[in-house]
């Protein structure tokens, strides 16, 4: 049966900083016996997501949940509490939801502190690892039957109702989606007209929307290495762009690093052509992916060929114009000697890049895209290499398990992101004495995955940023810095340093304070905002070269209002710690900062919230960092205005409910049928609560809280309702955790700040 394994080793070909801390990984044991009512639980989750799936596209992370709430069973579940309509929100009624969702929340803690959770969503990672997988021979070696079952089980779960697959588990059928999960499901062992007719239905989607020509410029790289498309119907992605001058606004090192990390893999498949063995499947979906014969498809044609469904991100006159004049001019040149002893270096460099990626990610790599893109150049340099042999037990990394199936995760999951939250959460609820033991376990991951060192060698020269002292959104050994990442486990350790020792542990050393404070501010941009992982080192006008049809603004690294009010937050919470520290350094930060929140707010009042839905999350920060840096509802405009526009999105039940489309459309879209979200309600009650609406009308508070306690499930949980995260505008990602934290969150704010604020 299956088993999540927490901080797990055990592998020779594994490296690791902090004795895999925060590793998360699933394996399948056959020795592993379960009683009949357990695998009774299990097979019944999996049939209800099955008959349910076109209702609720999103799994509740019930396999986790049966594995730890076994191993770490809730003592008592007490009763649970309602509140009626007619009833007054009572402190009693609070703390007793508090008391049951912390109870279980413990419980699903795993024990070297930070909670495992789903972080899938998007339905495009998946196929690149069985692509990867099935090209280099490994496919049968890294997946056993019981893994390739629960992805098949995946892939045929969300699948939509017309026969596609979306770009996200809730999104509508795009030839992105499609073409890859079926070809995935073929590589793994599913023939044409299996899954019950369902091999049938996608075959029939990708053909009636004009077939594979029309996938996106990522898809077309997969089928190309694959051997099912042509690299001439690819627009050029010439490694050459690696040696131009640093000083080029186009250079690599100056885009977003997800871009740069994505690109520079495939500029190097694409420089060297790739392509993988042609075996009898490749052959055949030659045949199944289009309308006309492979030998009569006009490539030049198909490289601007997108199908509508998938187009987020037209491609304007000029890119369009620059792809064709590098096709037909540059690249006979590069292929061709002597040109092609630049394209001989260019590949060595775009190499050497990679594994210098890979060494400092200890093989698990920035993302899951360039993760199985790096781990696939490392087998075409060399099929036998140690590069490659590192690569192979990381992938476990980024699978995950659920009642849905066996997908693959956004990232190697977001472990200290999500526990900074819940720490915050928990000692919001003043019951910090009661829930000790779970606080000191996550103080303890919180330490145990801060960066201790830089990169090595000459950062400038490999384009990274200082990372001593920040903080990664998952774990230690991923180590990439975080702008936002940093400010939340900073904000957490600082609370947590105030707690006496015998509950909490021994807080952090003055030092490891100061270090993510020398992060922090030197991730200001000149514009006073804060960025993700590094400045923004380049234009908006870049956006013009960006080939991805299907996401928005990824060519550079923006400022956003998330990263730049957690990084106010910490640095006053830091500051009324140790004043001494950089004190006008810190000042000049906050100011600045303050000024780019307060210019960046919409005309509504609103903020646009680029890693979470939406605008009701943006504007949670977007309030939040401007009430930390000083300012009050009766003597600010901007909080003013927010406070406004969160009261008019407020639905007849008392909560909040914004549908992933916001982000897409950037403009806010209540959810299906004016449905009410538990997490949005928490984001809205924390930002108003923050804004002092308790002083002025706490009525909208005591209705978002009566509809929270009145959402709690039986065993003290949250239900997990539609999608919440999102990344590049237009793709939706799951946070499994976030129906817990914020519900607490907000919940031990209300008690504390607004019902005994009112009875002293």
């Amino acid at each position: 049966m299956w088993r999540l394994k927490i901080a797990a080793g055990g592998n020779p070909w594994l490296r690791t900083t902090n004795n895999h801390i925060g590793r998360q990984v699933w394996e399948f044991d056959p020795t592993l016996t379960l009683s009949p009512r357990e695998i009774e639980e299990i097979e019944n989750a999996r049939r209800n997501f099955t008959e349910n799936r076109f209702l609720f596209k999103h799994s509740a992370d019930l396999i986790m949940r049966m594995q730890f709430v076994k191993e770490n069973p809730v003592p008592e579940v007490l009763p649970e509490v309602k509140v009626k309509e007619s009833e007054e929100v009572t402190e009693e009624a609070v703390a007793a939801t508090l008391k049951r969702a912390l109870n279980f929340y413990s419980s699903i803690q795993a024990h070297d502190g930070h909670w495992p959770g789903d972080y899938g969503g998007p339905m495009f990672l998946l196929p690149g690892l069985v692509i990867t997988l099935s090209i280099t021979g490994a496919l049968n070696a890294v997946l056993s039957d019981e893994h390739k079952k629960e992805m098949i089980r995946y892939l045929y779960n969300h699948q939509n109702r017309d026969g596609g697959w979306g770009l996200h588990i809730e999104g509508p059928s795009t030839m992105f989606g499609s073409v890859l999960n079926y070809v995935t499901l073929r590589l793994l062992g599913e023939g044409p007209n299996d899954g019950d007719g369902a091999m049938d239905k996608g075959h029939d989607w990708i053909l009636n929307h004009g077939s594979a020509t029309m996938i996106t410029s990522w898809g077309k790289m997969w089928l190309s290495v694959l051997g099912v498309f042509e690299w001439s119907g690819n627009n050029p992605m010439p490694p050459e762009m690696w040696l131009l001058p640093y000083l080029l606004p186009v250079h690599p090192g100056r885009m977003w690093c997800h871009c740069r990390m994505v690109y520079l893999p495939m500029s190097y498949l694409y420089g060297k052509r790739f392509v993988g063995p042609i075996t009898p499947i490749v052959l055949s979906l030659r045949k199944e992916l289009f309308t006309v014969p492979y030998h009569e498809i006009d490539w030049n044609q198909a490289r601007n060929l997108c199908a509508k469904e998938d187009l987020y991100y037209p491609h304007p006159l000029v890119q369009d114009a620059l792809w064709a004049l590098l096709d037909k001019a540059a690249e006979p040149v590069l292929m061709h000697w002597p040109g092609k002893k630049l394209r001989e270096q260019a590949l060595h460099t775009a190499m050497e890049h990679m594994h210098y990626e890979d060494e400092n990610t200890r093989y698990i790599c920035i993302g899951p895209v360039n993760k199985v893109l790096n781990m696939l150049c490392c087998w075409v340099e060399d099929p036998n290499s140690e590069a490659f042999k590192l690569h192979l037990p990381r992938i476990q990394d980024y699978l995950w398990l659920a009642e849905d199936g066996m997908k693959m995760q956004g990232y190697n999951g977001s472990q200290l992101w999500d526990t900074s939250f819940a720490v915050q959460a928990i000692i919001s609820t003043k019951l910090v004495e009661e829930y000790g033991p779970t606080l000191r376990k996550a103080h303890a991951y919180i330490k145990n995955s801060q960066v201790l060192e830089d990169c090595p060698g000459d950062l400038s020269f490999w384009y990274r940023h200082i990372s001593k002292g920040a903080w990664p959104f998952s774990t230690a050994d991923h180590g990439w810095p975080i702008s936002d990442c940093t400010a939340e486990g900073l904000k957490a350790a600082l609370l947590l340093s105030k707690i006496t020792p015998e509950i909490v542990g021994e807080p952090l050393a003055a030092n490891r304070f100061y270090d993510a404070v020398n992060v922090i501010l030197s991730l200001q941009n000149g514009d006073g905002g804060f960025a993700t992982y590094e400045l923004t080192r380049s234009y908006s006008w870049l956006e013009l070269i960006n080939p991805a049809e299907t996401f928005g603004d990824i060519v550079i690294d923006y400022p956003y209002v998330e990263c730049t009010s957690a990084a106010i937050q910490a640095l006053v919470s830091f500051k009324k710690l140790y004043p001494g520290h950089r004190q006008e350094e810190i000042e000049r930060c906050i100011r600045k900062a303050t000024k780019f929140i307060e210019s960046i707010q919409e005309k509504d009042g609103s903020w646009y919230g680029s890693w979470g839905v939406c605008f009701t999350y943006g504007t949670w920060f977007g309030i939040n960092g401007l009430v930390a840096a000083g300012n009050f509802f009766n003597d600010n405009s901007s909080i003013r205005k927010a406070c406004d526009f969160l009261l008019s999105k407020q639905c007849s039940s008392g909560g909040w409910g914004e549908s992933y489309l916001s982000c897409q459309n950037k403009v806010y879209s209540n959810l299906e049928g004016n449905k009410t979200h538990v997490v949005n309600t928490a984001w809205a009650m924390l930002a108003l609560i923050e804004a002092g609406q308790a002083e002025r009308d706490p009525e909208p508070l005591h209705r978002a809280a009566r509809f929270l306690i009145n959402s709690q499930m039986e065993n003290g949980d949250f239900p997990q309702e539609e999608i919440m995260g999102v990344f590049n505008r237009n793709c939706m990602i799951t946070y499994a955790a976030y129906r817990d934290i914020f519900p607490i969150w907000a919940l031990g704010e209300y008690r504390c700040r607004v019902l005994q604020a009112k009875a002293s």
